[in-house]
Order: structure tokens, then sequence, then C-alpha cells
């Protein structure tokens, strides 16, 4: 029986002997200010071939692109991604284009940037695409994780667009679902569904395409400070928020009946949003705390408690952002199982995590096929009701991807088509329109609210 109880104890994990270090000075990258904007996003994306930062701007809203490779101290004049007018808030990299990446800002848009071969040589400020729709400044940039050129955005104004980019149409409006401020949102994995974490306290689980709630938990964390909820591979959420008395906390739920957690830990009474990043190829959570110094992460299994605590990464510095490499992107003959990129007020440091082996050969049980670069659908596919999972590669020899295609827009021009038959010419007419006047309604809304403030100011 104690053999037993031992056994219970020391669960058999190849992952609890992780073990996260910081490179050296000189792989970093220095002399950055980062954004000091007060908002809860990552302010950091990677890929396998750049990291993006965003930045403080004077009179506006830019972000850094960097070669992996350009490390050490950055030059003040180095060229930046510059296009917005207000501040840069969330920025995300296309999963299918290591050259392409979204942004959405204060000025109430989201751009779409075509990143030159070998980096910026000049400033950038024409984007491929501007998406225009929300009536508040954009908050969240997520991309579909399987299909060709869709992203989704949500606003201040509470809502969610999810965008086909080839064309620069906004396909579908997610408008009366979310009362108040959208903490974040998730795709599940083969993107049929989203989860999103609000200011109300709801966890939702949304059919984008139905535009229906199929799921939802009220209170998932009875705190008032901002939640954060994603999706695993297995359809379960996992959510991280604060308990009543700010402990935070993280949880486990199944979709299909979200009445109770699966299961519910306290954690500790920092007051920094933990911004969960996840890898399906091993079920592991990394929790990093912004404002926080330390990096956590957990196992999540079938069997009790669910959700495993491993260990902690901790640095001296608290973190401002955190970006987190695609498994693509890791060093597979070092062990290497996942790689941050931590943010600080004025660099960029890389932490990587390893399991230590013995041995330098590929080591197959830590690296199952994972996502490759290219989407399962189009997009016009995704809309129509298809789904796919992400297409795996293997990671043995090391992935080489092949040549990306440049990102074309084609703005839908009724003109050069070939001639309409009527019903089409008139659903072109009425889409026209429906987006001519929702345009007028968000001015006649704008206009409302500057003569309120100019009453206000007059008096």
């Amino acid at each position: 029986a104690t053999f037993y109880m031992l056994r219970r104890v020391v669960r058999q994990s190849k992952f609890r002997h992780v073990f996260g270090q910081a490179v050296r000075n000189d792989q970093c990258y220095d002399d950055i200010r980062v954004s000091r904007v007060t908002w809860d996003s990552s302010f950091c994306a990677v890929n396998p071939k750049f990291v993006a930062i965003i930045i403080d701007a004077s009179g506006g809203g830019a972000f850094l692109v960097l070669p992996l490779q350009k490390t050490g101290r950055i030059d003040k004049v180095y060229p930046t991604v510059c296009g917005h007018t207000g501040p840069v808030l969330d920025i995300d990299w296309c999963p299918h284009n290591d050259h392409v990446i979204a942004s959405g800002s204060e000025d109430c848009t989201v751009m779409v940037w075509q990143i030159p071969e070998n980096g910026l040589e000049n400033p950038l400020s024409e984007p491929v695409v501007v998406l225009e729709g929300h009536s508040k400044r954009v908050g969240i940039v997520s991309w579909h994780p399987t299909a060709r050129n869709v992203l989704l955005s949500a606003g201040c104004d509470n809502q969610i667009v999810i965008w086909n980019v080839a064309t620069g149409e906004a396909m579908i409006n997610l408008e009366d679902m979310h009362p108040d401020v959208i903490f974040s949102v998730s795709w599940s994995r083969n993107g049929s569904l989203l989860c999103t974490a609000c200011k109300d306290k709801k966890v939702r689980v949304i059919d984008p395409r139905k535009k229906k709630i199929v799921a939802e938990k009220d209170k998932a964390h009875e705190g008032a400070r901002p939640m954060r909820a994603i999706f695993l591979a297995d359809g379960n959420i996992f959510t991280t928020g604060f308990s009543r008395m700010s402990e935070r906390q993280l949880a486990l739920w199944k979709t299909e009946n979200m009445d109770e957690p699966i299961c519910v830990q306290e954690m500790d009474s920092s007051n920094g949003v933990l911004l969960p990043f996840y890898d399906p190829d091993t079920s592991v959570v990394y929790l990093c705390g912004k404002g926080d110094s330390s990096i956590r992460y957990f196992e999540i299994t079938d069997e009790a408690p669910f959700v495993h605590y491993l260990n902690t990464f901790s640095t001296k510095e608290p973190q401002r952002g955190m970006g987190y490499m695609p498994k693509r992107g890791l060093d597979v003959n070092k062990c290497e199982i996942a790689r941050f990129y931590k943010l600080h007020e004025r660099k960029c440091e890389p932490i990587i995590m390893t399991v230590p082996r013995k041995s330098d050969l590929f080591q197959d049980d830590l690296y199952p096929d994972t996502a490759g670069p290219d989407p399962a659908l189009e997009a016009e596919e995704w809309f129509a009701g298809k789904n796919g999972g992400p297409i795996l590669i293997a990671l043995k020899d090391g992935y080489v991807s092949t040549k990306t295609r440049d990102l074309k827009v084609v703005k839908t021009n009724v003109l050069e088509t070939k001639p309409a038959t009527k019903a089409e010419h008139i659903s072109t007419v009425l889409r026209e329109f429906k987006s001519l006047r929702d345009r007028v309604i968000l001015q006649d809304r704008r206009i409302a609210r500057l003569e309120e403030q100019v009453a206000k100011v007059a008096m």
C-alpha cells in the first residue's frame, strides 16, 4: 500500500523536469522602448523568422519587426511599422505566412502588413489592407488557425468582427453577445468555435458562423479583474482569473457542460493578469503574469487533479509582455520544447524551455507532428461552413518552409467581373448599401459623442 501511495505522489511525466534558462546578454534585443500603454495584450509576437514588439511612438502607433538573428542593440532609427494613427494594442503573425502580420489599434482600425523577405529597410507605413468596421479601439486580433486569410478582431465596442482579408470585407459581425469589454478570444483547434472571456464575468462558447452562443458560464471566476479563456486541443476550456478574495485562479471546463469546473486551483495573490500560452502537442500550459517575474507551467491530463503543476521559472525583472514561438520555430536538436520572448522596459529577452536528455538524437516522444504553415481551407470554404483541422508536419529534420505566397488583396470590383446576374447584382448593391448604412450609423454615433463633449466644454 505504501508503495502505491508513493507512486501516486510522484507522477511519471517527461515534463516534470522541464527547466527554463534566459539566453546570454548578447542574444537579447536591447534598447527598445517597449510600449507603456495600459492594455493586457502580450505586446510581442514571434514566428520562425521574426520577432515583433509594440513600442512607444510619439504621435501614432508603431511596432518593431526584427529578424530573429538581429540581436544586440537596436538602433534608435531602426525602421518601424508605423501606419496607425493611435497606439497599437495587439499584433498577431499569420500562422500560414511568416511575412504577414495583423495589428489592432486605438485608431479603431485593423491593418494587415506584408514584411519584406529580410525584414524592414525603411519604415513601413502602407499596409496591404486596412480593415474598418469597429467604432472603438481594437484590442484583440487573432488569425484563424486553419483557414487562409480569415482574421478576427475584437474591439472596445464589444463587437467581434471576422474578416476575409483577401477581399478586405467584414464577413461576420457578432455584435449583441457581449455587454461589456471582451478580455480574450480564442479559436478552437479547427477554428469552428470561439471562446471568449468578458468583463461581465462570463465565459462564452460561440459558433461564429451561426452567430449563436452554444454554452456559457456566469462568474467563471468571481473576482473583478480580467479573465482569460483558451480552447485546449480536446475541446475543453482553460481559464485564468481572480477569486472574490483577489487570489489568482486557474480552472478547467468541459464545453458540453459548464455548470461546474473539472477543477479549479488557487495560485497566489498577485494582481497581474495571467496570460496563458498553450502547447497542444505536449498539453503543457505556461502562465505568464503581466508585471510578474515568473513563468509557471502545468501539464493537463485526463486524470485528477487534471492540471498538474510542473515548475516555475523566475527571473529578477518583471515582464511587460511575452511572445511565444510556434513549435516549428524551435531547436529540436536541443530538446527545446518552448521559447518565450520576454519584454522588459527596454529590452526583449529570449527564454528557452528544455527537457534534459542525455542523447543528441531527435527525441520523437517530445515532438509529435505539429501544426504546419499550410492552411487546411481557403477563406471562402470556411465562411461557407467547411471545417478542417491543422495540417501536421514532422519536426524530425527541422522543418523547412516552402516559399510563402504574397498576400494579394482583391477588392471586389463589380465592374471588372463578368456580367452579374440580376440577383447577384441586387445582393451586391444591398451589401454596399448595408456597409454604407453601417458606416453612417457609426459616424452618427461619433458625432453625437463629440457633440456631447463639445457641450460639456462649452458649459
